[in-house]
């Protein structure tokens, strides 16, 4: 019988023909692709010819394109339902990719081609992409340990397997339960909730085939019934375990894996050389050095620490007003905030919210990159990896750019949070690919017949991921390994962020923000009242994340440490964390840390990109304002289109012309002295 994953895709768009895909497919084609790709790699290092750009880096650029395709299928669909087969074979294949990884890096004579090439590459007449693509080649196989020899190596192979068994096991675990916990509400305990909250939960209930509504750990449930449920008592029982998440002392508790983990990586460090996992990390990121990184993130500490410590003793009068003795606690700051936000701003969330609805803010992102970049958005009608997922041909000009897919809804078979990936990313060389890219989001699903209502930060975080979809669609580059998101962790914010800001202006607020059952756009007071609450609780927000980056920095600088939940605490404390809040992402919840290897000693980076998103928003503000066409040009010229052809940084100076200052970023959050 055929394997679909291993045949030519003859669909529209050569998109992975997802209806004939099953479950029994993904091993038997991933064990032909890694021997395929295993045989493509030992004819490179095998090649009798003396080594060139093309038949070695090109060569390695071309090979393993069914793997490629196996893995992008296998790894989308199993981070955005998952089920138990696809969770055993998250298991299984971890430690053979792991195992493939390691023997391309320690293949002698693949290497010593690599080197010959980089110690001759003044001779190669190569183009800057070209000398781009060999650099960071031979780099990393370096970082990869192809230097290291006998014990060593053999101890660098078994400690990046490890590695990836335990990086999916934390995955699994936070998935479980997150998808186990639930608190099932009576008529009475939705009383005070808004009609939106209250659809939610029926309709998380009716998922889970309870009898009535549901509080679940979703993001997009549990904030909001934190932010408006008037019941104490539930709150806190909410609250708990929403932050207990890894950490319930049974067999999904990731603590332990969570310190063997940093032991691993300060192993892996040093077998390199370096004195500690941070300054490996950085050493090829935009911030450079651990005192970069905690230099930015202490500016930026005190000033919204200051800022919250004054919200927080608002707070607490209006508690203690309410009759409740004792101190304010973590589970009273999102409810007390809502409360005050109202007071302050006259700005109910309840209100807004029909404004807000996922289909119009969808249309928005697209109107604002038509306006900027001249893409156009068509529905395409395919069969996709889920029922709720949809799917756009963009073209510019009637050329096809890439597909876009949307996966919008929470579902329990969805690990949290939101994020960009592709099906296939940009190239030309050595064969031409265009993008297919899909953003992943955990949205409140309505009941049915309701139109998808979002939240503000909804809406941002849609804006967010459509920018990093933009960084892979718009990519134009000769080679997949530096295309679109292919760029330094730090730098790789710079687009996702940088287009939130489109959702605040006015003229896409004016357009897009109309009214679920009216139909009318959102008053013109309601709107000066939005944008007039922009920079609301940000003391709270800078400090729950700062908090966070600044825990992951400490845990991979200096020695690992052997009880992560004590080296957690000790952060804390000497950085003087307000009581009532906690950290954005908790030691063992903390999947961009510990699920792999992509945010660790780096989670500092969305500050890192904002400093420069704030600066680069300035920059059209500057110019004739947020469309203005020769600022457009210039950033998906500079930044959008080369994905990580040259150093981020040379390309952010092509762009702006300097680099920016944290100035910026703190007159953004309104915390600016």
């Amino acid at each position: 019988m055929t394997n679909p994953l291993l045949t030519d895709w003859s669909t529209p768009f050569a998109l992975p023909p997802f209806e004939a895909i099953e479950d029994a497919h993904f091993a038997p084609a991933f064990e032909e692709a890694v021997v395929a790709h295993a045989a493509e790699i030992e004819a490179i290092a095998n090649n009798p010819e003396p080594p060139s750009f093309a038949n070695t880096i090109e060569a390695m650029e071309g090979a393993g394109e069914a793997l490629d395709k196996v893995l992008s299928v296998f790894y989308n669909v199993a981070g955005a339902d998952s089920n138990e087969t696809r969770q055993t074979l998250q298991r299984e294949f971890s430690p053979k990719l792991s195992a493939h990884s390691s023997a391309i890096y320690a293949n002698q004579a693949l290497f010593a081609r690599v080197q010959a090439l980089w110690e001759a590459r003044e001779t190669l007449d190569l183009g800057p992409e070209e000398a781009r693509v060999l650099m960071l080649t031979h780099r990393g196989f370096v970082r990869a340990g192809a230097a290291l020899e006998g014990e060593d190596a053999e101890e660098m192979k078994t400690v990046k397997s490890r590695l990836a068994v335990l990086g999916t096991a934390f995955t699994q675990n936070l998935l479980k339960d997150e998808a186990d916990w639930m608190m099932d509400l009576a008529e009475a305990d939705l009383e005070g909730l808004p009609d939106f909250v209250i659809d939610a939960a029926r309709s998380a209930g009716e998922a889970a085939g309870r009898p009535g509504p549901v509080v679940t750990l979703s993001r997009s449930l549990i904030v909001p019934f934190l932010q408006f449920s008037p019941r104490r008592d539930l709150r806190e029982k909410a609250w708990r375990a929403w932050t207990a998440r890894g950490e319930n002392g049974c067999e999904t508790d990731n603590r332990g894996i969570a310190a063997e983990i940093l032991g691993l990586r300060e192993t892996r460090a040093k077998l390199l050389g370096y004195p500690d996992f941070a300054h490996y990390k950085l050493e090829t990121e935009m911030a450079g050095t651990p005192e970069n990184v905690r230099d930015l993130l202490m500016q930026v500490w005190e000033p919204a620490r200051a800022q919250a410590m004054a919200d927080m003793a608002e707070m607490e009068a209006m508690l203690q007003a309410d009759g409740i003795d004792g101190p304010f606690e973590p589970w009273d700051w999102r409810y007390y905030s809502e409360k005050r936000r109202q007071a302050l701003h006259d700005l109910d969330e309840a209100e807004l919210k029909p404004y807000l609805q996922l289909d119009r803010m969808i249309d928005g992102a697209f109107a604002c990159a038509t306006r900027l970049f001249g893409l156009e958005f068509a529905p395409i009608d395919i069969p996709l990896y889920h029922a709720d997922c949809r799917a756009w041909e963009v073209t510019r000009n009637g050329a096809h750019v890439a597909v876009f897919i949307g996966d919008y809804f929470a579902r329990s078979s969805k690990r949290s949070g939101a994020w960009c990936s592709a099906f296939r990313s940009q190239a030309r060389r050595p064969q031409l690919r265009t993008p297919v890219v899909v953003n992943v989001c955990n949205f409140a699903k309505p009941s049915e017949g309701k139109p998808a209502l979002l939240s503000y930060d909804d809406a941002r975080t849609l804006f967010h991921e459509f920018g990093h979809a933009l960084h892979q669609m718009l990519s134009d580059v000769e080679f997949g390994s530096v295309s679109g998101t292919s760029v330094a962790r730090d730098f790789v914010e710079l687009p996702s962020q940088l287009y939130e800001h489109w959702l605040e202006v006015p003229e896409v607020l004016a357009e897009f923000a109309t009214h679920a059952e009216t139909g009318e756009p959102m008053p013109q007071a309601l709107l000066d009242k939005v944008l007039a609450a922009a920079t609301f609780d940000m003391g709270f927000q800078t400090v729950e994340y700062v908090a966070s980056a600044l825990v992951d920095l400490e845990f991979h600088s200096g020695p690992a440490p052997k009880d992560p939940m004590q080296k957690q605490a000790e952060v804390l404390e000497a950085i003087g964390m307000p009581r009532a809040i906690t950290m954005r992402h908790a030691t063992p919840h903390f999947a961009h840390v510990f699920a792999g290897d992509g945010y660790s000693s780096g989670y500092y980076s969305y500050m890192w990109s904002e400093v420069m998103d704030a600066d680069a928003f300035a920059a059209f503000e500057e110019a004739g304002g947020p469309f203005d066409p020769q600022m457009a040009q210039k950033l998906e010229g500079f930044i959008l289109s080369r994905g990580g052809s040259e150093e981020a940084e040379a390309l952010y100076m092509q762009f702006r012309g300097k680099m920016p200052g944290v100035d910026a970023l703190l007159k953004g959050r309104g915390l600016a002295a």
